[in-house]
């Protein structure tokens, strides 16, 4: 494979003509908006060696590689580079924790080995590829995070990254204009049992989550299976690989893990009772992979969220629960319960809209406001066309700037605040002024 010669030789790849690190490899990819193919002259006078572009007319000199598709160039580059390496890979998906489950994972697994992970957000059809070929032949394993929003998209990932093992955090109600339906979520989700299943791969699954039980078992895993590893965060699951209980999480969780007949516990720096069953997939997996229950400890308890995941920010005015990377119906809704259950004297919401869930839209942002007013929640506020739009008691506003304006106005202190939305209604633009 002349390319792969090439890789070899200039190992970076590049995808971002104005950023181009010398000796690098230029990747000309399509978008709607962009035709790479335009910039990759640009790319080889800002530094990379070669440019692989798909349409003739730009391939001007020798230094040009003319392919029939330059974006499943990329991706069959990477499936190849894989495998020539042999690196163990840790398949990663779900609708909520998945990146938090990712690097809890690569933290404790980090004690042993040399590991890999994906940075960021490169989780799709492009940021997989990048992340396999970034991989290095002292890699021992990988720990690769897939994203989706439309049916299909895990299979072809699952393809692309070749995993060994293979790990689904939990289905839920997300990115519902792309999958159609809570249905279209776990269909989705399950190619990468299927995908695992195929290749006589192993999975980790949370014992407890019944739709995920259920989608193992249809695609032909058996709990009982040597291919097959449970936890549970149930304390009397004696069944499971590994389980554990919450002991504390005011504000940071705790948990007393068993595995096996040894007990030990864990002091974490993550905020929610939901994060418990994702520091229990990387317990399990610590565990598997012949790791001591003290250095799976150390892992876990170093780990500090960071990108407004599930973070503890204390401010001079104020406690701040940051949650704004991401929101779906179903992580809003334990985010609130959890917040719900925090012991503070003053506690305020702020939400920011769910986005990308289509005719459900108006439904499920009811449904969240309903579960506030169930409650009795009095300090909220709502932020996005969506939230406005339903029925509620609460202060509203259609844009970020117009909340801006009123925090400044009438500032919040001396409160917990709990701040959760999509990441694009951008709530952390607030967060200086709290």
């Amino acid at each position: 494979m002349e390319l792969y010669s090439l890789f070899l030789q200039h190992p970076v790849i590049s995808t971002d003509s104005r950023n181009c690190q010398a000796g690098s490899i230029f990747f000309a990819l399509k978008g709607e908006k962009f035709n790479a193919n335009a910039y990759a002259l640009s790319a080889l006078e800002n530094g990379c060696s070669y440019a692989v572009i798909d349409e003739a007319e730009y391939a001007i000199d020798d230094r040009f590689i003319l392919v029939e598709n330059a974006l499943e160039t990329l991706q069959q580059l990477a499936t190849y580079h894989r495998k020539q390496l042999g690196v163990k890979v840790i398949g990663i998906t779900g609708t909520n924790g998945k990146t938090t489950t990712k690097e809890l994972i690569a933290s404790v697994l980090s004690e042993g080995y040399n590991v890999h992970y994906t940075q960021a957000n490169l989780n799709n059809h492009i940021g997989v590829p990048l992340t396999l070929l970034q991989l290095k032949s002292h890699h021992q394993i990988a720990v690769i995070e897939m994203g989706a929003n439309h049916q299909g998209e895990i299979k072809l990932l699952a393809e692309i990254a070749c995993p060994d093992y293979g790990l689904i955090t939990n289905v839920g109600k997300a990115h519902l204009d792309g999958f159609g339906s809570l249905d279209g979520v776990k269909q989705t989700k399950s190619e990468l049992y299927e995908y695992i299943f195929k290749n006589n791969g192993m999975i980790f699954i949370n014992c407890d989550n019944v739709d995920l039980m259920e989608m193992s078992k249809r695609i032909g895993f058996d709990s009982d299976n040597e291919n097959v590893r449970v936890y549970s965060i149930q304390p009397n699951n004696e069944e499971c690989f590994v389980n554990g209980e919450i002991t504390n999480c005011s504000p940071f969780l705790e948990m007393s893990c068993r595995i096996l007949y040894e007990r030990f516990e864990i002091k974490t720096n993550l905020i929610g009772t939901y994060n418990a069953e994702n520091v229990m997939a990387a317990v399990a997996i610590g565990k598997y992979f012949g790791l001591y229950d003290n250095i799976i400890k150390n892992g876990l308890e170093k780990y500090i969220p960071q990108n407004n995941r599930s973070q503890l920010t204390i401010t001079q005015k104020n406690k701040l629960v940051v949650d704004a990377y991401n929101a779906n119906p179903t992580s809003m809704r334990a985010a609130i319960l959890n917040f719900i259950q925090l012991k503070a004297d003053k506690k305020t919401l702020i939400l920011g809209d769910m986005l990308e869930l289509g005719e459900y839209s108006s439904l499920e942002h009811q449904n969240i406001v309903d579960l506030l007013q169930q409650n009795k929640i009095n300090n909220v506020l709502l932020v996005g066309e969506d939230f406005s739009a339903t029925k509620n008691s609460y202060l509203n506003f259609n844009t970020i700037s117009e909340l801006a304006t009123y925090l400044n106005s009438q500032p919040i202190t001396d409160n917990y605040i709990l701040i959760k939305g999509s990441r694009g209604i951008k709530l952390e633009n607030v967060l200086p002024i709290l």
